[in-house]
């Protein structure tokens, strides 16, 4: 029987259902051929409605979709320029902070490249950078905040991972800590090769104006205190992370829809449906998919994993290697809200097992997930890219190999180098 469901759920998936209908259908037939009353499905979702941290989410998709919507990211690229523009290779270097900024604040590889595109990738060519160079730089920098607060994968990681209660206890802000020296080594070492690479390119710099750096100062006055007041407010613990959310939506409305005057009041409604409509659909995959869980871990399919993979796998490094070249490609073929939840519940008691911290696991896991958003043949922002710039798949594969190398390099320094991950971790 349990068999027939299987192929059902495969049929399901090959004919393009929602990823919710068929984990339920999976967790349903688990359940049911199992003996358990199905009662539990409402129960989870009862739970996860209960889960206090759950607020952030909704709140900072809001404050992304809002800010993604006005002309932030314009601001954001006169600023930086007007400071760093001097700098050789500082455009490539503004480029980098300026994506991983807005990436962790919109969640969304996607609305990166879209929103920011239209003005990176003229401007680096403007600047002598090369046509390729600039391509791979503007796609691989989409997905490149994915580690940094409030990043929405973060968040969804720490609920999935809290709700297993699998390894030491963490809190939402541990993961926020713990991703903050891995994505400032990613942007430090893209940012050094950009520079060794383009060495020999005679690149026409910006000198430094003091008038102009005052202009772009006070033309982003406001929205120049919202990392700082957000990641200040939880690090100090003056709030927690659904304290921060609150107040960076409402900050985020103020500024944007009453100071700048950017969004229209009535265009807010409509901002608010498209990004409750993209968190409804999460919360909806996260309560069936914690019911899945439940299943798993009562057939102790975790536990036959971890028996298998030790049947193979002895070492906790060779370990490593084979979740990195696994989470690659799941990123590269699955968006990472579904990895995330799909893959986690297998994946976490695994490597728990293996002597890995849950904290250290999910730095990890999104480290990868970044780079699959541009691995060949069908990362998501190859393609986005490829439309928005009007080129060739082929061409912006290639623009993309030399940063995801640099990146590769990277996620294996964080592999392997828990140190980093943990450093500020007590």
């Amino acid at each position: 029987m349990i068999y027939i469901f299987i192929i059902i759920l495969i049929l399901l998936a090959l004919m393009g259902a929602p990823l919710f209908t068929i984990i339920i259908v999976g967790a349903l037939a688990g359940f049911y051929s199992s003996g358990v009353d199905l009662s539990v499905i409402a129960i989870e979702l009862y739970r996860i409605s209960d889960t206090p941290v759950l607020i952030a989410l909704p709140l900072f998709t809001l404050a992304g979709y809002i800010l993604s919507e006005s002309n932030t990211s314009q601001r954001l690229v006169r600023l930086t320029r007007a400071f760093l523009g001097w700098m050789p290779g500082g455009l490539a270097f503004v480029s980098f902070v300026i994506c991983a900024f807005f990436t962790a604040f919109t969640g969304a590889s996607g609305v990166t490249i879209v929103a920011l595109g239209a003005l990176l990738y003229p401007a680096l060519k403007q600047s002598g950078y090369k046509d390729e160079f600039s391509l791979g730089l503007v796609t691989t920098s989409g997905s490149l905040g994915l580690l940094l607060p409030p990043s929405l994968p973060l968040i969804l990681y720490g609920v999935i991972a809290q709700q297993m209660g699998v390894g030491p206890d963490f809190s939402i802000d541990d993961l926020f800590i713990a991703g903050i020296l891995p994505a400032l080594l990613m942007i430090l070492l893209l940012s050094g090769w950009s520079l060794w690479v383009n060495r020999k390119n005679a690149m026409p710099l910006i000198k430094f104006s003091k008038d102009r750096a005052l202009d772009t100062l006070k033309e982003s006055a406001w929205e120049i205190p919202l990392p700082f007041f957000v990641l200040g407010g939880i690090y100090s613990g003056f709030f927690v992370i659904s304290e921060a959310a609150a107040v960076t939506a409402m900050y985020v409305i103020i500024v944007e829809v009453f100071i700048y005057k950017e969004i229209k009041i009535s265009k807010l409604p409509g901002i608010m449906r498209d990004s409750m409509v993209m968190v409804g659909g999460i919360l909806l995959i996260l309560g069936v998919s914690l019911a899945f869980t439940n299943y798993i871990v009562d057939i102790q399919a975790p536990m036959k994993l971890f028996a298998i993979c030790q049947s193979f796998v002895t070492d906790k490094l060779v370990f490593l290697i084979l979740l990195n070249i696994f989470l690659l490609f799941l990123g590269a073929i699955l968006d990472i809200f579904s990895a995330i939840i799909i893959m986690v519940p297998l994946i976490l008691p695994v490597a728990v097992s293996y002597g890995i911290n849950p904290i250290h696991l999910g730095i990890i896991f999104l480290a990868n997930m970044q780079i699959g958003y541009f691995t060949p043949p069908v990362g998501m922002n190859l393609f986005i890219a490829s439309y928005r710039f009007n080129k060739p798949i082929v061409e912006v594969y290639k623009a993309t190999i030399p940063f995801m190398l640099v990146l590769l390099g990277t996620v294996l320094i964080i592999t392997y180098w828990p140190g980093l991950t943990l450093f500020f971790i007590h």
